[in-house]
């Protein structure tokens, strides 16, 4: 894929939601953003989770495209298989950079781990 397309790991989700300005200039130029189920749950699982927050997230992913795990698609099982065991990373994150992989899109994180994955392109941002 050429162009800018991006896959947010669970922190920029947050980070974004939040009002991060430097990631809304990143994405307002987007031609495609996703996020894995991974971060969906990750981030409606937070304790004290606001009813706003929940409502901000729905209207958030109905905006981008949310990448399953689909018992079938042997191809990404194996990209988040290649990364976990080459980097050690825990499964959630595995599952997120495989899925940014599998996509072609930069994956965009805070996560120091997430950034030392050479297979993945990946595009840190400042903090709040």
């Amino acid at each position: 894929m050429n162009g800018k397309f991006y896959f947010l790991d669970t922190n920029a989700i947050i980070q974004l939601l939040k009002g991060n300005l430097n990631l809304i200039e990143i994405l307002e130029d987007a031609e495609f953003i996703a996020c894995s189920v991974i971060s969906q749950l990750e981030y409606l699982a937070f304790p004290n989770i606001s009813k706003h927050d929940i409502e901000l997230f729905n209207v958030f992913v109905e905006k981008i495209e949310v990448i399953d795990l689909s018992s079938n698609n042997n191809e990404l099982h194996q990209q988040i298989l290649a990364i976990r065991k080459d980097k050690k990373l825990k499964l959630p994150d595995a599952i997120i950079a495989g899925c940014s992989l599998y996509k072609n899109c930069t994956l965009i994180t805070a996560d120091k781990k997430m950034l030392e994955i050479e297979k993945v392109p990946v595009l840190a941002y400042q903090l709040l």
